[in-house]
């Protein structure tokens, strides 16, 4: 048989301009792109890059407010530093590698993409509008998806210096989106506890932080505190911690130069290391890292000149160089704390014995269970496992392992994997409910035990197999209590998977509107309804369960546009509350909640 082959000569070499590129790749600028569901979606980066702009300037002494509008889909942005050079304007927000970010005799300690940020937001909007004032005059400029409409010159004697940005995201590249306002405010929170002396105003709404980090861990832990929060500021390195009752493995919040690296780095390690060393001098003791950090939570912040990250969206810091000096201000400043604080030090060293206590009583629950899953199979059951991993160099991202109700569920989903990238882990049935039970009762449960063993975090989350846990269950009562009981059992003894983003929600149709010629999946009553009236003469079914959806059809549920959604937490003290009120034991309280809010 022939084969026809693609001629390959000058013709096919093409030279994309930067904003081409921009467009057609905007992944490698923006990270991602999605609707608006997800705190870390493109729309959120656009506005991330435009007030770090604004940061920068608050970092370097000039303006110490930002004002931001949020109306339907289109942004505002004003601050009020020194202005972008009139003269300059138009370059610095449409021509890559063109600014002031690598002089730092300007800018210091840079937040944004150096000399990206602006021109990527530019190029994926539909419009885009600055404004620059400096000195009693001002410079304006209007693009559309990057290219210059109109710009103009003149005097403003009545406006401040400053910058003010508008832009609205080109639905041709996001799609139908929608801002999600409890997202944005999560991102001005932050970084007013990173720039202390700083108010940020969404509408009316001020953000504004007195004691910096020691706020978000407040905020975060609320009355959980075992003691007073550990707070150290220096012109560098900011940090925080305490410990927590309830809440078992550790917990952080790291930033660089005002960034949220939510995959940590050497300065989150080198912040670790050095608690655990300060500790550990103050009690002369020889305490495990384990032990000093099981229940903690912790949030801190560095200023570096020459930041290296492992990829351009700036989640994990590379920089060596930052580890002897992070974990040597870190030691003396736990010392320092511990011997002017007896009461802290007292409560401290009562979680530490006791995390100690713990971890050897566990220690024999978990030898006595291993021996007994040796002599049960060598192989977990329930799991049919993928080829690639969470960690390995290729197909990592994508690594997913989905946890499902019952054979025949898992039945549909096994036939229509990717059996490189997709796991399958089966529940027999609703898992018991873990809430308020100690760790080791892990090890007493069969099925429990063995899904833990499967994902790999036994001793902590570094060993994670997978980088998605998506939690597939029937859209029915069952199917959403044993979603329940499942996200009890991680918020209880594996928070870190939710905080870090590893646990979603599998979204399957409720219902399939077909005929002859088409067939449609619909999500929700609503989609169901536009369906039946677009299509002639159509067929209804309605998905009772998983199990009724066949291998052929549910390979599109969980192929390239699979609908996830991300489990998602505001902060640590809801967690426990949440769950005593759901999980805990039956009150007066619940039962009214119930009554009135049954459907």
């Amino acid at each position: 048989m022939a084969t026809s082959k693609t001629v390959y000569d000058e013709s096919k070499i093409k030279t994309l301009s930067s904003l081409e590129h921009i467009r057609l790749r905007s992944g490698m600028y923006i990270g991602r792109l999605g609707d608006g569901t997800n705190p870390d979606d493109g729309i959120y980066i656009l506005l991330k890059e435009v007030i770090d702009n604004s940061i920068d300037e608050f970092i370097m002494g000039h303006g110490n407010k930002i004002k931001i509008s949020l109306e339907d889909k289109r942004i505002r942005v004003r601050d009020y530093g020194r202005g972008i050079p009139l003269g300059k304007l138009v370059e610095c927000v449409s021509i890559i590698n063109t600014g002031a970010k690598y002089n730092t005799e300007v800018f210091q300690f840079s937040v944004g993409l150096n000399g990206v940020g602006t021109k990527a937001v530019n190029a994926l909007s539909c419009f885009f509008r600055v404004v620059a004032f400096r000195e009693g005059r001002y410079a304006e400029a209007v693009f559309a998806k990057g290219v210059l409409q109109s710009e103009k010159k003149g005097k403003a004697p009545k406006e401040a210096d400053g910058t003010y940005v508008e832009f609205e995201p080109d639905p041709e590249i996001f799609g139908d989106y929608t801002y999600n306002r409890e997202f944005i405010e999560e991102r001005l929170w932050n970084y007013a506890y990173l720039n202390t002396g700083l108010t940020l105003y969404l509408g009316k709404e001020a953000f504004k932080s007195e004691n910096g980090l020691r706020d978000l861990l407040d905020g975060e832990v609320g009355e959980d505190g075992l003691y007073e929060t550990v707070h150290h500021k220096d012109q560098r390195l900011e940090f925080a911690f305490t410990h927590t009752a309830g809440n078992y493995g550790e917990n952080y919040w790291s930033f660089v130069n005002g960034q949220y690296t939510s995959d940590g780095g050497t300065h989150l390690s080198a912040f670790r290391e050095g608690i655990l060393k300060g500790i550990n001098e103050f009690y002369k003791k020889n305490f495990t890292g384990q032990d000093v950090r099981e229940g903690i939570a912790g949030a801190v912040s560095v200023k570096l000149e020459n930041p290296i990250f492992e990829s351009q969206t700036k989640n994990k810091l590379g920089n060596t160089e930052v580890r002897s000096w992070i974990v040597a201000e870190t030691r003396q400043a736990v010392d320092d704390f511990l011997h002017k604080n007896t009461t802290a030090s007292k409560k401290l060293l009562d979680k530490i014995v006791q995390n100690e206590k713990l971890r050897k009583e566990l220690a024999v629950v978990k030898k006595e269970a291993k021996e007994a899953a040796k002599k049960i199979a060598l192989k977990i059951p329930n799991l049919r496992d993928c080829k690639f991993h969470f960690g390995d160099k290729k197909g990592s991202d994508e690594s997913t392992i989905f946890i499902t109700e019952g054979q025949s569920a898992s039945g549909s989903m096994v036939s229509s994997r990717d059996v490189y990238t997709q796991a399958v882990f089966s529940l027999r049935g609703k898992p018991q409910n873990m809430f308020g039970r100690k760790r080791a009762e892990i090890y007493k449960n069969e099925e429990l035990y063995n899904m833990m063993m499967a994902l790999g975090i036994e001793n902590d989350i570094e060993g994670l197999r997978y980088n998605r846990i998506v939690i597939a269950t029937d859209a029915d009562h069952d199917g959403f209590h044993i979603r329940n009981l499942m996200l009890t059992f991680f918020l209880s003894y594996f928070e870190e998977l939710v905080v870090q983003g590893h646990v979603y929600l599998l979204e399957t149709p409720l219902f399939r509107v077909r005929n002859k010629k088409e067939t449609r999946y619909c999500y929700n009553p609503k989609e169901r309804d536009q369906a039946i009236g677009e299509l002639t003469s159509p067929e209804v079914t309605r998905f009772k369960g998983l199990g009724e959806i066949s291998p052929k059809e549910f390979g599109q549920f969980i192929g390239p546009d699979i609908r996830l959604i991300k489990v998602d937490i505001k902060s640590l003290k809801a967690i426990h509350e949440t769950l005593e009120f759901f999980m805990g034991k039956n009150t007066p309280t619940r039962r009214s909640f119930i009554m009135e809010n049954l459907i």
